[in-house]
């Protein structure tokens, strides 16, 4: 049997491809039939080599003086990213994140299905949250195994987040996406992708800060 060759790209081809996503489905749905990586660039101001590097990355090769087929683009990077494929997931924390992303409906559109959201609070154990019963936690293992689920996804407050990490871990859950303040710890063959809200804010009000000077001032007015 065949294995599937995987590519190896940066983090940051990872991040610039959900944009190139966006764009080509944009001009998908205005019927653009090809696409050049200058075009591309030109909208998020990015070098057009690096575009192409990104591109090509997915397997999808360009044609000079054409481009590339929109459609067949935004198929390879829906397949690259793994967006194809609906991967069912639970949700641990129903608190006011874990709401925000279970009533997140584009996340079909990315491949992602939470089927199950789970709380230790008996406040919120048996409520529905966008058609979705909240379970008790202890009910994870058991039911992350019989349903092969493998991702998590963890919205809890910082000090429960490593026992909840841990109890993904035991119901052989091998990806977790966690959205608490907190530094984890993993096994080995466990992919761990951390939310970082407070970190992306503390970039855009110290960039802010430097736009508007200490005092809170346009600088580029004065």
């Amino acid at each position: 049997m065949s294995q599937l060759k995987v590519r190896v790209v940066s983090r940051s081809t990872l991040k610039r491809l959900p944009l190139y996503l966006h764009l080509l489905e944009s001009l998908a749905d205005q019927g653009l039939q090809n696409v050049s990586c200058t075009q591309i660039a030109e909208k998020f101001d990015f070098d057009p080599t690096q575009v192409r590097k990104d591109l090509e990355a997915t397997g999808e090769v360009g044609t000079a003086r054409i481009g590339f087929r929109t459609v067949s683009l935004i198929v390879k990077i829906k397949e690259f990213l793994g967006w194809n494929n609906a991967h069912d997931a639970f949700l641990v924390g129903a608190g006011n994140m874990g709401k925000a992303l279970l009533g997140y409906k584009d996340f079909d559109r990315y491949g992602l299905n939470i089927v199950a959201a789970f709380d230790k609070d008996t406040r919120k154990v048996g409520s529905r949250i966008f058609n979705r019963e909240v379970l008790p936690l202890v009910k994870l293992p058991n039911l992350a195994k019989r349903m092969h689920i493998n991702i998590g996804i963890v919205t809890v407050p910082a000090e429960y987040a490593q026992e909840v990490v841990d109890l993904m871990v035991v119901a052989g859950i091998k990806a977790i996406w966690n959205f608490a303040p907190a530094p984890l710890k993993i096994p080995e063959g466990v992919i761990l992708e951390n939310a970082r809200l407070t970190q992306s804010l503390a970039v855009l009000t110290n960039n802010l800060t430097k736009v508007l000077g200490d005092d809170g001032k346009d600088l580029e007015k004065n």
